[in-house]
């Protein structure tokens, strides 16, 4: 099957760059990650704490059987309203520094936008360690979800 998030990692750059379109029109593809409720629900994720504005912060869990497998957080330095969100993304527990997220949000047509995620990694090393992860897949798995999701909301 087609994923319909694509990746784009250029040699020798601590860049990832991840585009989306989706069937959504750019308000409700904002707030699927902007609204805590939704991101728990798309994500499969805990919402421990999420300030959906300028100097905010988050963090996310993931359990199973009880055990916390998945932490993540950081802080929100960017907040436009449908448009952008900049903000830092740790994973706890993990070799992995801290990296930087430009998440922005394009209008396509009144039911259609596009999420663009530059992601900014300490080294090309961190950034193809990612990438020989799972990563693709979860990303692409989340966002159908997301889709599914927010699409029975309209």
């Amino acid at each position: 099957m087609e994923q319909k998030t694509k990746l784009h990692a250029e040699d020798g750059k601590q860049e990832l760059t991840i585009t989306r379109e989706f069937d959504l029109p750019v308000d409700l593809l904002f707030k699927a990650y902007s609204e805590a409720e939704l991101v728990e629900q798309w994500m499969g994720t805990k919402v421990l704490k999420l300030e959906s504005k300028k100097h905010g912060s988050y963090q996310f869990e993931t359990s199973q059987e009880g055990n916390v497998v998945f932490r993540a957080n950081g802080v929100i330095h960017e907040f436009i309203i449908n448009q952008k969100i900049t903000r830092t993304f740790e994973m706890e527990n993990t070799t992995f520094p801290v990296q930087l997220e430009y998440l922005e949000f394009e209008k396509l047509t009144e039911t259609t936008s596009k999420l663009t995620m530059q992601l900014v990694f300490k080294s090309t090393e961190f950034r193809n360690q990612l990438l020989k992860m799972p990563f693709a897949q979860g990303i692409n798995w989340a966002h159908n979800r997301l889709q599914e999701i927010i699409s029975s909301l309209t």
